[in-house]
């Protein structure tokens, strides 16, 4: 037998990402909340924006200038210390590729965002999962498995898919207790969800240590999924590093004229955020009236509930049923929650339909 190319033993381990449904098992299109997509949609002025940038026929700026100059004013950062990516996830890679290797680990809580693995496999580290806390993400559980091998810890904050949040206070005590040669990732793919006035301080961190990436996605909040637009801030050297290995015009025309115009659009944030807040308290206080039916959504600080079904209602069936009523949701039984189905705070004649629905198929189960 003729020989072919053979992937590396590492690459082999890899479950490829598997995204949220927008159809049902028959083909039939779905209200979509399973992918944490903004119900409000896009800013008008990104809209704009995105409709009269420069034609494909002409390279983007392959260093995202003015993007990263908008990025920097808005949050106060030194747009030196700004990167740009396609989407959180290009430099949540790039981070372990550049940081780790064969013979390193890369640290990470249980129920953590899936990429996370894979980033560790792609760059041939071993993956090591900390246990939780009822979910959530345990600090000390971390720290406790960090070993000399360790080069990179990843944290979201918001968690996804379980939602939970880490206080400053403890974003601080992990960042302090890690080895100053650990790459600590913040993974902030929520944070505009979260009120200003909660902040986690990882910004801030990022601008004096030198052992921190902050990444942040345009894909949820900003709503601009599509377009595949992320960013960074991290010390010099690390920003460095990104650079040497990122794609060379990683950041599309389009992308940067809508993520532009989508930063001077706070009073969109403002709405999104609002709405969210709203919304996914209505929701959760409808599921918590179900708890004598086994039924537990999890705290949440993004734009989702995963919602625990531990009665005779399982999350397959919950999951299959709110299909047949036209929705989309996230059941993850791929990563170790099939008891669990996380759903998009979506609009709000959609989630009352939901909350009812789900309330159907309790009483129904009993």
């Amino acid at each position: 037998m003729e020989k072919r190319p053979e992937m590396k033993p590492w690459i082999r381990e890899i479950h490829a990402y598997v995204p949220g449904k927008s159809r049902s098992a028959s083909g039939r299109e779905l209200i979509k909340l399973s992918a944490n997509e903004n119900p409000l949609g896009t800013s008008p002025a990104a809209l704009e924006a995105r409709r009269a940038a420069p034609g494909p026929d002409r390279y983007p700026d392959p260093d995202s200038t003015g993007l990263r100059e908008e990025i920097a004013a808005l949050h106060r950062l030194d747009p030196a210390q700004v990167i740009c990516g396609t989407g959180s996830d290009e430099l949540l890679n790039l981070a372990a590729q550049a940081f780790a290797g064969p013979g390193d680990e890369v640290l990470y809580v249980r129920y953590g965002f899936s990429v996370y693995d894979i980033a560790a496999r792609r760059c041939g580290a071993t993956p090591v999962v900390a246990p939780d806390t009822d979910y959530g993400t345990d600090i000390d559980a971390l720290l406790n498995l960090v070993t000399d091998k360790t080069r990179v810890v990843f944290l979201a904050n918001p968690n996804n898919p379980t939602g939970s949040f880490l206080p400053k206070s403890e974003i601080a005590r992990l960042h302090a207790a890690l080895p100053s040669d650990v790459l600590f990732v913040l993974d902030q793919a929520y944070a505009e969800y979260v009120p200003p006035e909660e902040d986690d301080g990882g910004l801030a961190l990022a601008q004096t240590a030198e052992n921190i990436l902050v990444t942040r996605t345009f894909s949820k909040i900003y709503g601009l999924a599509g377009e595949r637009l992320g960013w960074g801030t991290a010390a010099p050297h690390i920003i460095d590093a990104l650079n040497r290995i990122r794609g060379p015009f990683n950041t599309s025309l389009t992308a940067q004229a809508a993520g532009l115009a989508a930063l001077r659009d706070q009073d969109f944030v403002q709405r999104s955020r609002e709405h969210n807040l709203a919304e996914r308290a209505r929701f959760v206080s409808a599921l918590e009236a179900l708890g004598n039916h086994g039924i537990r959504p999890l705290p949440s600080a993004a734009n989702f509930v995963l919602i625990l079904f531990e009665g005779a209602l399982t999350a397959e069936t919950v999951h299959e049923g709110l299909a047949e009523r036209g929705y989309a949701t996230r059941w993850l039984p791929g990563q170790g929650l099939p008891q669990g189905l996380r759903i998009t705070i979506g609009a709000s004649a959609h989630m009352q339909d939901i909350a009812a629905a789900i309330r159907e198929m309790a009483e129904a189960a009993q």
